[in-house]
């Protein structure tokens, strides 16, 4: 077949795969490796581009890491908080060091131990964020650790790559290392003294041609990627930094949204190639290392995750569904193998090893994920003997409150403001310790608690208040919280926060006196506005200037949505 025959028989067998995935309720990521494995010299061998494919896949890698680098800055870096970054550290700390001695059980050298060990370390951020923001959980504080342990693994990765570079022949001297370092850090100033000089004085200029905008993005990733290929590091640490000196212009969320097209066709051929390079498949030597891989993968480092959350005096709950959540291994993981084979320091029949266990690993959390909820009441008891005792009564609680408002960041603060004046009658109460403590340095009374714990509901005497307030959105947590209540109480004031119309129908048939619908309470707030206002732009003036205030209080605050998190969202 001639190449672009080829070509195309690819991208119709992978998008009939791919739907075929959707169908299933399965990442298309799988799709797209299964395509390749079967079109593969192992199967059908339908495809002998590989070269082509290659490049391909070069630059979706290299698109990849300029579109994650763009969402990198260090102001939101620095804003994920210490608890986050620590986290972090002792997560990838703890996974890379037991990945590494499970490897030498498991009989592979200290080069390819070391590979493996921090491959597993890290876990798919595509994948996890797609499927939590598909759970509609993207207001809860567990999505904020996994979010936060998410960056950080990047962050590593990104400096795993830089190693990976400088190690020759399966070693690494320190002069050599040191000296490709140093390069690498002159020349990343170089290009940070360029971009931060240079390019904010380009804003105009570039705003007055969005295509022209698009082909220089492309040009500075691209471009950067090579120079840092040709020094002796990887293009994938030059065009993670390409992105990264952008991060801070005023148009870098706009060139994300250009690339976005680009890189998801690029990124596809990537996983193709994965799949093309699966190659002889001896599972009578391959089994052992796949299924204890699968349950460091599946299970040891979900574990770790969680017992540091609740070290760090998160309830069992958070811990437990942040865990689950991170249960596979990365995007990130498969590029730094792939990096691996390229420099000779592993062989391809681990890259297939790794790769089979990319899909399996990524199948199964998806399941796991889903059904986190129906999950996790196996695990409860067993988790509650190492919750943090001292954090979870970290303030006292007494008989009875006439308010009671559970969620106190974004939403709860407004309910805040307007309950303060209550006194010792209005206890709020959130199960983020940070939240918490924001509060008590406010002078604010409060209480670290689960909506979902009856003990915690029986202490505070939750049926006996005359409102109720929940901004949590999770509308299991809600229907569990009313139900209480309604139990002995069916003439206190119950209010709800709900995103979904069914699921804030339902609260109502369950007893609420009333559901918060925000985007619906927002949309009829303006009309409102308008109407009142009619043409007199004057009118709107003084809310304007109100609510620009408000917005910047709640920003300082940090109730924001970060602008990388929304972006890793619609990847």
């Amino acid at each position: 077949m001639d190449l672009f025959t080829e070509l195309s028989t690819v991208i119709v067998f992978t998008a009939a795969l791919a739907g075929i995935m959707r169908l299933l309720k399965q990442p298309i990521v799988i799709g797209y490796i299964l395509s390749g494995l079967l079109l593969g010299p192992q199967f059908l061998n339908a495809f002998q581009a590989h070269e082509l494919l290659s490049v391909f896949s070069e630059l979706g890698i290299a698109i990849l890491l300029f579109v994650v680098g763009l969402h990198l800055s260090p102001s939101e870096i620095k804003g994920m908080g210490r608890p986050v970054l620590l986290l972090g550290f002792f997560q990838v700390l703890a996974s890379v060091l037991l990945g590494f001695f499970l490897c030498r059980a498991l009989g592979f050298s200290n080069v390819q131990s070391v590979y493996v060990g921090v491959a597993l370390a890290f876990s798919s951020t595509i994948i996890v964020l797609k499927l939590l923001a598909d759970k509609k959980d993207t207001e809860k504080l567990y999505w904020r650790l996994t979010l936060g342990i998410l960056l950080f693994q990047d962050i590593i990765a990104a400096v795993s790559l830089i190693f990976a570079s400088g190690m020759s022949d399966g070693s690494a001297s320190f002069i050599n290392l040191a000296l490709l370092l140093g390069k690498g850090v002159a020349l990343t100033l170089v290009v940070f003294v360029i971009a931060r000089s240079l390019l904010p004085k380009l804003s105009a200029f570039f705003a007055k041609s969005q295509e022209y905008l698009f082909i220089f993005s492309l040009a500075w990733g691209l471009g950067l990627a090579f120079l840092f290929g040709y020094i002796g590091l990887s293009i994938e640490i030059g065009a993670l930094i390409a992105g990264v000196t952008l991060s801070s212009t005023s148009y870098s969320q706009e060139i994300g949204a250009r690339l976005r097209t680009l890189r998801d066709f690029f990124v596809v051929m990537f996983f193709i190639s994965l799949g093309l390079q699966i190659t002889d498949l001896d599972f009578s030597t391959m089994l052992i290392p796949l299924l204890s891989l699968l349950v460091f993968t599946l299970l040891v480092k979900p574990t770790i995750i969680t017992l540091f959350l609740l070290a760090f005096g998160y309830n069992k709950k958070t811990a437990f569904f942040a865990g689950i959540s991170l249960g596979q291994i990365s995007e990130f993981s498969m590029i730094l193998l792939l990096l691996g084979v390229k420099l000779g320091h592993i062989d391809t029949n681990l890259l297939s090893l790794m790769t089979i266990l990319a899909v399996i690993s990524i199948t199964v959390s998806t399941y796991l994920i889903m059904y986190t909820e129906k999950l996790y009441p196996f695990f409860a008891p067993l988790l509650h003997k190492f919750e943090h005792k001292k954090v979870k009564r970290e303030s006292s609680i007494v008989s009875r409150y006439d308010v009671l408002l559970f969620g106190c960041n974004r939403v709860g603060y407004d309910f805040i403001n307007v309950f303060k004046k209550l006194g010792s009658g209005f206890l709020p109460i959130d199960f983020d310790p940070d939240i918490i403590a924001s509060l008590q340095a406010a002078g604010i009374n409060c209480v670290y608690g689960d909506a979902e714990d009856v003990e915690f509901l029986d202490d505070i005497n939750v049926s006996q208040a005359k409102l109720v307030v929940s901004t949590i959105p999770d509308y299991e947590a809600n229907a569990f919280l009313l139900n209480e209540i309604r139990k002995t109480n069916t003439d206190s004031m119950v209010i709800l926060l709900s995103y979904n119309i069914d699921e804030a129908i339902s609260l109502y048939e369950k007893g609420a006196t009333y559901v918060v619908l925000p985007h619906f309470i927002g949309g009829e707030f303006a009309a409102q506005l308008a109407e009142e206002a009619g043409f007199d732009i004057s009118k709107v003036t003084q809310k304007r200037d109100e609510h620009i205030n408000y917005l910047l209080e709640r920003k300082r605050l940090g109730h924001a949505h970060p602008v990388w998190a929304h972006n890793i969202i619609n990847r």
